[in-house]
């Protein structure tokens, strides 16, 4: 739930209503991280409150719709302390289309899919990476956006890496285990020669 630990952060600074959080982790955070969506915010707003991290008060209003302010409980702010003083751990696995493409690619008969795929993938990740610092030069940003962009890049590259070990590995040898030709305790060598 990184973003309700999200929400919880910018409410511990200050009460704050929907769009004025919205702004807020909008500007925290910059470009890389994404829009935060008003809906998915509001429905995050409603399980927090739900479980007793913040309190929400309807502020009337003259002219517009009546406003709700949201605060931070002291349950809210030992659960935001909580997950700070916690390790960010990666969700067990690693899912990425790329890799569904490269399974694809190997098993749909064509010995041109995969150096297709590979090259396509390539091609993508040094379009990114140039956008990356495009965006860079012309925008100033926030110690946490500079953060956000380097990171960004820094996974452009290592998608970059698993390209090149991926036309490597998997193009090295036709009769490689990675295309299905060999057999289970088959080496690649074992394979061409049967």
């Amino acid at each position: 739930m990184p973003l309700h630990h999200a929400v919880l952060a910018l409410l511990a600074a200050k009460p704050a209503h929907g769009y004025e959080l919205k702004a807020s982790f909008e500007q925290a955070v910059g470009e890389q991280w994404g829009g935060l969506n008003i809906g998915h915010l509001y429905q995050i707003l409603d399980r927090l409150s739900r479980d007793g991290l913040i309190d929400s008060e309807r502020q009337p209003q003259q002219v517009k719709p009546d406003r709700v302010v949201h605060r931070l409980t002291p349950a809210g702010r030992a659960e935001l302390d909580r997950w700070l003083a916690e390790p960010a751990i990666r969700a067990r696995g690693y899912r990425d289309d790329f890799f569904l493409k490269i399974m694809a690619a190997l098993r749909c008969g064509d010995p041109a899919a995969l150096p297709a795929v590979l090259a396509r993938q390539r091609a993508h990740l040094l379009r990114q990476l140039h956008a990356l610092a495009d965006a860079r030069g012309a925008t100033s940003s926030t110690a946490v956006e500079s953060l956000l962009s380097t990171a960004a890049e820094l996974h452009i590259r290592a998608d970059l890496g698993i390209v090149d070990a991926a036309e490597k590995t998997l193009t090295a040898s036709p009769a490689s285990p990675a295309t299905g030709q060999s057999t289970p305790g088959q080496t690649p060598r074992q394979a061409a020669a049967s």
